[in-house]
């Protein structure tokens, strides 16, 4: 049998996207951290050989076979037959793929994983074809994939920054997939750390795709488009300027306006719990009394993001350890930064 591996992080939106129509297009676009620590690693092992004529396949996940995860990967890749890899009814593929993170941590792994998936599926059509693309042709495929299995993955699998969803004013963009933009920030992002608290484990009240769904007929989903592209380029700018102050405004406001969107959804519903407000609200007292610019954000969760440049690394590690350890479950922190993206790893 023959073998591919990749490795592919976790990343986080600074802009969010809410809401999303067709086959996983989003409805308004987004911009986000590529992140280092958080990550999934994907091997498929693969043969010629199907006595199906369908999708053949089996999995494991940390090495242990997870009929759920296998159910959910094979009606993926049912979808992918006909319109991007007919290659899949025949072949038999075994997948393993394992998180660099623990389970039950708070942290999605459908962003990393399903990048991780399609870079691994991407390599194997090279392989079987003979003909080697482009290596932004690879990109950009890899990306559409990745975003087919769960849309924000489309981002992770560029350096540093990535932009998903079309934007009238920036070029290249594309609901389709997403675009790197890493090299046109300042280098004081380049390093960003994100230290994620984990103020809860347990599963969400209401999942992502469910929420996704309730931004139909939600009063203020235009004004809420027309709000995140505006935000877009204010953000890009702050971005290129290495504007701390402009961008730490924005991503908070950016997450308290994910979360009111949920408030406001019918029926409504909070992801946030007591110790996301509270952690919240001594990261606010924490900046206004020592100047040091450290932003919070969030997913769709209750789980909080820290994000600050590298050089207060010493002084918010000692913040979190002494104000906001105790206010996570179990104590749990993932200490992660900006990153570098997928790499190949076989």
């Amino acid at each position: 049998m023959l073998k591919t591996g990749w490795q592919s992080p976790s990343n986080i939106a600074l802009v969010k996207y809410w809401g999303k129509h067709g086959r996983q297009l989003p409805n308004n676009p987004s911009v986000s951290f590529t992140l280092n620590t958080a990550a999934t690693r994907t091997f498929i092992a693969w043969e010629n050989y199907n006595k199906f004529g369908r999708v053949e396949l089996s999995f494991t996940l940390e090495g242990k076979e997870n009929p759920a995860f296998a159910a959910r990967i094979e009606k993926f890749l049912d979808s992918l037959v006909d319109d991007y890899f007919p290659f899949l009814k025949e072949v038999t593929l075994q997948i393993d793929s394992s998180n660099s993170f623990p389970h039950s941590s708070g942290i999605a792994s459908s962003a990393s994983g399903m990048s991780a998936l399609a870079l691994c599926l991407c390599e194997i059509e090279q392989m079987i074809s003979g003909e080697a693309s482009i290596q932004t042709d690879f990109i950009t495929k890899a990306s559409i994939i990745s975003r087919l299995g769960s849309g924000s993955a489309c981002r992770s699998i560029y350096p540093e920054m990535a932009l998903w969803g079309h934007h009238p004013d920036i070029a290249h963009s594309s609901d389709e997939y997403a675009i790197g933009i890493g090299s046109e920030i300042h280098p004081v992002f380049k390093t960003f750390h994100d230290d994620i608290l984990i103020v809860s484990a347990k599963e969400k009240s209401v999942s992502s795709t469910a929420g996704h769904n309730l931004m139909i007929g939600n009063p203020y989903a235009e004004a809420r488009y027309k709000q995140a592209n505006d935000r877009i380029i204010t953000l890009l700018a702050a971005l290129k300027d290495g504007d701390l102050q402009t961008f730490g405004k924005i991503t908070e406001d950016e997450a308290l306006t994910l979360h009111a969107l949920m408030m406001c959804s019918d029926p409504s519903y909070m992801l946030m719990e007591e110790g996301s407000l509270a952690i919240i609200k001594k990261v606010k007292s924490f900046r206004t009394d020592t100047n040091i610019p450290v932003y919070f954000t969030l997913d769709a969760g209750p789980n909080v993001h820290l994000l600050y440049p590298h050089e207060n690394e010493l002084d918010v590690r000692s913040f979190i350890t002494s104000e906001l350890k105790p206010l996570c479950h179990e104590g749990k922190i993932i200490y992660d930064h900006v990153g570098q993206g997928a790499q190949k790893i076989m």
